[in-house]
Order: structure tokens, then C-alpha cells, then sequence
């Protein structure tokens, strides 16, 4: 960084030390010399300090320039070098004061540069003293020039100090406009964040609650029905070590595409085609499970909808078989009408009520509930009158 530009840095940060030290630099320039004349001095000073607070305090500083160069006019006092702080505070006015007091600024300015370009047209008995006053003899058109300039000197003025103005709320809109894209940026990475923390507890939930659920139910039945029939307990181990080896894959992918590397498995996701391997599997460990399909899809389902049947269908048998309790049958309807796939799961069990809490606040009904969401669908699930659960699902053709 150049030194022209640290010193345009410093400047644009440290503005109220740029005023004072200007105000200091004019003292000494335009006040200190007329030390000889102590009058003359204070009212140099007076146009001068103004000039230290034109951007914290614009409008007040102004006032007590226009005071003192009323007092100059009213009491012919001779012209000094510190009149020329007038331009800078008209610029303050229209740069940082309000709106109001830049047009204000503007009229002032003009008003002075006509007492001024008339003032040499007399002239008074006493330099103190605005008594005794006589008509001089330079002419119009010299008056009429000095006003002009003087005048264009405040138009000057008065234009740099609102194209400032306008630059330096140009500027802040941006800045506030950046602050809050960032904000807004923040916000929805946290809500992808939490999306994303959402659907890895459903994907979890499901990988995990079913393969334990089946492994655990093996495992208890093998345990009882080995000591009968050894046979059965080799017949068991293959079935926990087939679920094992599914669940294990499954977590894989998903640890994959957590990952998000090179080695992410391009396994296809379960379908509604897995269905049948599923409700398999399930009879595998005793459970009486009979699945019907009817109709013909309209549309194709999107494959996170597929997904989202195939996760309902799941997680609604993996219940039944934690909750039902033995003996417990369940049935699978899958319908396929003009608005969509349609989805029944119940069983004719004991309900989820004695032990449902058993894994949490419903996790399982949560995560389907958000699951069919996310494709404009319904879910409920309650108990059935007379005994049972029920888990009714609605997928639209909209969700494609």
C-alpha cells in the first residue's frame, strides 16, 4: 500500500481529527497574523473554529458563522482572509446536514454574496461603526461582477457538498445493503444446516432403527427357538448378519455423501421397486406381513418421493414390529389413484401407546411426517378402535 494511500485511509477514518487540524492550520495562517490587532484576531477566530465541527455539528457551527459575519457586515469591519471559511461550511451544510439546511446554506450564501458585493458601494465614518454611512462611487457593474463570482463560489460550494452527500449516502445504502445480504446469507446457511442436520436424524433413524429392530427380534427368537430346533439359530444368525451387512452399507452411503469426496457410493437409493425386499426381510423374523399394490401410476415419481414411500413403508413395519407385540399381523396397501400414491400401514397389534416413548418423543412418526412434507403430502398415524395402529400416507404428483 502507497503512501497516498495510507494518508487517504487515515482520512476517510479519522474525519473529526482532519476537521481539527484544519481549524488549527487556518488559525495559524489567517488568525495569528493579526495578532497585532486583537479584534480583528477574535473575529478571525470566530469564523475559523466552526470549521472544526462541520460534520458532527454542521448546522449550529453555521449559525455562529453567519453571526459573526453579520456582525462583520453590520460594522464595516475590513475584509479578512477568514471569510473564505464561508465555501467549506456551505459544503458541510449540503454534504452533511439535513436536507432542509443545505437549501438553507445555499440561500444564505447567496444573501451574503450580495451584502457583500454592495458593502464597497459606501462607506463609514469609523471602521467599528455602521453609522454615518455614504454612497461611494464604484460602479454597478463592479458591484454586479463581484457578486457573480462571490455567487458562483457558493453555487460551487453548495454543488461539490451535494454530490458528496448523495456519494456518501450512495455508499451507505451499499454498505447496509452488503450487511444485510450477509445477514441473510448467514441465516440461510443455518437453515441449511439445520435441514441438512434434519435429514441425516431421519436417514439415521431409519437405517438404524430398522436393522436393531430386526436384529434385535432375531436375536431374542434364536435365543427361545435354538434349544428346540438348533437348526434355527444358524437359520437366525444368517438373517442378522444379512441385516447387519445391509445397514452397514447403508451407513456407508450416507457417511459418503457426507463426505462429499471422491469415494461417495453411487449406490442407488431404496425404491418403491424395494418394497417387496423389504416386507421379505421382515417376514424373516416372524412377523405376518401381506402387501398389495393396486392401480397404475399417472406420473412418475421424482426418486426423493419414491425414497420418502419406501422410508414410510419402513419405518411403519419397523413400529409394528417393536410395538405390536407377538402374533402381531400387518398389512401393506399401496394405491395409486389420480392425485397420487396413497399409502396404509396397520396392523392389528397393541398399539404404539404402552411403549412408544421408548425411543424418544416419536422420532420415527416425527421424521415421516417431514419426510412427506417435503413433497405437499399428509401423514397421520394413531391408534386403530379396537386395538391396532394405522400409519396413512397421501404423495401427490405435485411433489415431481
Amino acid at each position: 500500500m502507497g503512501v497516498h494511500q495510507k494518508i487517504y485511509r487515515w482520512i476517510q477514518q479519522n474525519p473529526r481529527k482532519v476537521d481539527l487540524l484544519v481549524m488549527l492550520l487556518w488559525l495559524a495562517v489567517f488568525a495569528l497574523p493579526t495578532a497585532s490587532q486583537p479584534v480583528l484576531m477574535l473575529v478571525s477566530a470566530a469564523m475559523i473554529i466552526p470549521i472544526a465541527f462541520r460534520r458532527s455539528h454542521p448546522v449550529p457551527a453555521t449559525a455562529v458563522l453567519v453571526i459573526v459575519y453579520l456582525g462583520v457586515w453590520l460594522f464595516q469591519m475590513e475584509p479578512v482572509p477568514a471569510l473564505l471559511s464561508a465555501p467549506f461550511m456551505i459544503h458541510a451544510l449540503a454534504a452533511y446536514g439535513p436536507r432542509w439546511s443545505g437549501f438553507a446554506g445555499l440561500g444564505a450564501g447567496t444573501l451574503g454574496a450580495l451584502l457583500y458585493a454592495v458593502r464597497p458601494g459606501f462607506v463609514g465614518a469609523g471602521s467599528t461603526s455602521p453609522q454615518r454611512m455614504v454612497p461611494s462611487d464604484i460602479p454597478l457593474t463592479v458591484t454586479i461582477t463581484m457578486f457573480i463570482m462571490i455567487e458562483l463560489i457558493v453555487v460551487l460550494a453548495w454543488t461539490f457538498g451535494d454530490l458528496a452527500r448523495t456519494r456518501r449516502l450512495r455508499v451507505q445504502a451499499l454498505e447496509d445493503r452488503a450487511y444485510r445480504l450477509e445477514i441473510e446469507q448467514q441465516q440461510e446457511r443455518d437453515l441449511a444446516a439445520a435441514d441438512e442436520r434434519s435429514h441425516i436424524a431421519r436417514e439415521m433413524h431409519d437405517i438404524v432403527a430398522h436393522s436393531l429392530s430386526v436384529i434385535i427380534t432375531q436375536a431374542d427368537g434364536g435365543r427361545y427357538a435354538s434349544a428346540a430346533d438348533p437348526a434355527v439359530a444358524a437359520r437366525t444368525l444368517e438373517t442378522v448378519a444379512d441385516t447387519g451387512r445391509t445397514s452397514l452399507r447403508e451407513m456407508r452411503r450416507l457417511l459418503g455423501v457426507l463426505r462429499s469426496g471422491e469415494e461417495t457410493s453411487t449406490r442407488p437409493l431404496p425404491a418403491l421397486a424395494d418394497v417387496d425386499d423389504l416386507v421379505a426381510t421382515l417376514r424373516g423374523t416372524g412377523l405376518q406381513v401381506d402387501c398389495t399394490q393396486s392401480g397404475e401410476p399417472q406420473r412418475t415419481l421424482p426418486t426423493g418421493a419414491e425414497l420418502t414411500a419406501y422410508r414410510v413403508v419402513q419405518e411403519s413395519l419397523t413400529n409394528v414390529l417393536k410395538h405390536a407385540g407377538p402374533q402381531a399381523k400387518a398389512s401393506v396397501e399401496l394405491r395409486w389413484n389420480g392425485r397420487g400414491l396413497s399409502i396404509d400401514v396397520f396392523d392389528d397389534g397393541r398399539g404404539a401407546a404402552a411403549d412408544r416413548n421408548r425411543d424418544g418423543p416419536g422420532q420415527g412418526i416425527r421424521g415421516m411426517t417431514e419426510r412427506v412434507k417435503l413433497y405437499d403430502g399428509t401423514l397421520t398415524a394413531q391408534p386403530k378402535t379396537g386395538g391396532g395402529f394405522s400409519v396413512s400416507a397421501m404423495i401427490p404428483y405435485t411433489g415431481n
